[in-house]
């Protein structure tokens, strides 16, 4: 009875479980191709095979990346037993230079209308101009891969080439005409309908079945989403700064802990992000440099000199500091004057405050007494007493000055004070 029973159960659960409704994974890379994308597309194929999914869908808006980033992406995507789509989307967004690449390595391509794709033309990061002859060896190699990879998933292999050599783009219409991308779908939901029946090697599973797939939007988690903050240049220029600010308040405060600490995280945050971009590091030398001459401003008068020099060294530091043709790797502008001019003005304000509390006369001690007026208690002449600064001190003066009369105190001698009538009396006891 119990076995018959067993039967009939498994016989109900396995056309249960064989009708389960596919599932479609949905992640999303908005913005440069860098290390973060790498550990987050790598882990998302990862749980995509873990889980079963039909497919891995990568939406994509991107102008490029790292050329090391993007072939790490490559080689996850064709090591995935999972097959791949990159959807380029929402409408307006591109998928351009390093994104090409990975476009080309997918299962299936499709574009939203109004997106483009294309100008995949190599760009040196972080070594300067290369000669001639590098270059092209860059461009070959690059285009030897790109074709590699389109006649691999049987794409047009020479709008590939032409993408790397010649920059050549086109839009999600003329990307289908052209053989380069294999739908134009408006919607991820679109995008899922049409998959259904797909066809895709059965090395990787044959053909697609999506048809009533659950789709899974599976938005990037807060650790990948600090990472990415991180990555982005203007960031870690600030934290860099910020850090500086952090350490020479310190420096200048011993014991105020809470400046030295926030200083030091920041820029430890700071170079961590160095990591994931191409750092010039004169650039960062200037930077300290600059920062050494503010500091040298509060401590030696330079009549400015220093603080026009820091200003120049910050400024060109930043310039320096992430060398790169791509726009979404180098530091606004709009960041750097603010923070040069911010730190010039710091300086320059910390260095006329040192300058004045040094000129400015002492009000306390002995020396303070000096230019205080009292009233004589006694006769003095040339030895007396009088009243000055709430005390009663033993005063002599060069010429005879009689008792309840202002005086002004001219020097301090041991316990003695030199006095001389005052030219223009203040109330007892006070100050010009």
């Amino acid at each position: 009875m119990r076995i018959t029973l067993s039967i009939l159960l498994l016989g109900l659960i396995i056309p249960f479980a064989a009708g389960a409704a596919p599932a479609i994974n949905v992640i999303t890379i908005d913005g440069a191709i860098g290390p973060v994308a790498v550990r987050y597309v790598s882990g998302q194929i990862e749980r995509a095979e873990e889980e079963g999914a039909a497919c891995l869908v990568i939406k994509i808006d991107t102008p490029g990346g790292l050329d090391t980033s993007m072939r790490a992406i490559i080689q996850s995507i064709l090591a995935s037993r999972v097959p791949v789509v990159v959807y380029v989307s929402p409408a307006g967004g591109r998928c351009a230079s390093a994104g090409v690449f990975i476009a080309m390595s997918a299962d299936v391509v499709a574009m939203t209308p109004g997106t483009s794709i294309g100008a995949a033309h190599p760009v040196t990061i972080g070594e300067g101009k290369v000669d001639e002859d590098t270059m092209d060896k860059i461009v070959n190699d690059s285009a030897a891969y790109m074709k590699g990879l389109a006649e691999q998933r049987g794409r047009n292999a020479e709008w590939a080439e032409e993408a790397v050599r010649e920059s050549a783009t086109a839009t999600a219409e003329e990307a289908l005409e052209l053989g380069v991308i294999d739908l134009v779908v408006e919607t991820t939901e679109d995008l899922v309908e049409r998959l259904d029946g797909y066809e895709i090697d059965e090395a990787r599973g044959g053909p697609l079945s999506t048809a009533g797939a659950e789709i899974r939007n599976i938005e990037m988690g807060a650790r990948y989403r600090l990472l990415d903050l991180l990555s982005n240049p203007n960031v870690a220029y600030m934290l860099l700064m910020l850090g500086f600010y952090g350490i020479f308040f310190e420096l200048s405060n011993p014991g105020s802990i809470f400046p030295g600490v926030v200083g030091a995280i920041f820029l430890i945050l700071a170079f961590f992000s160095f990591q994931m971009l191409p750092i010039n590091y004169a650039g960062v030398l200037l930077i300290l440099l600059g920062i050494v001459l503010f500091i040298a401003e509060v401590r030696i008068t330079s009549a400015g000199m220093l603080t026009v020099g820091g200003t120049v060294s910050v400024f060109l530091g930043s310039l320096m500091l992430i060398e790169s043709p791509a726009p979404f790797l180098r530091i606004s502008y709009k960041v750097i004057v603010p923070a040069v001019l911010m730190t010039a003005a710091f300086f320059v304000f910390a260095a006329g405050a040192g300058l004045r509390a040094q000129r400015r006369k002492p009000t306390t001690g002995s020396e303070g007494l000096v230019g205080e007026q009292g009233v004589t208690t006694t006769d003095v002449d040339p030895a007396g007493q009088a009243f000055i600064h709430g005390e009663l001190w033993s005063v002599e003066a060069e010429e005879r000055i009689g008792r309840g009369e202002v005086v002004e105190v001219t020097a301090i001698e041991g316990l003695k004070l030199r006095i001389r009538r005052a030219a223009s009396p203040a109330a007892p006891g006070g100050r010009d």
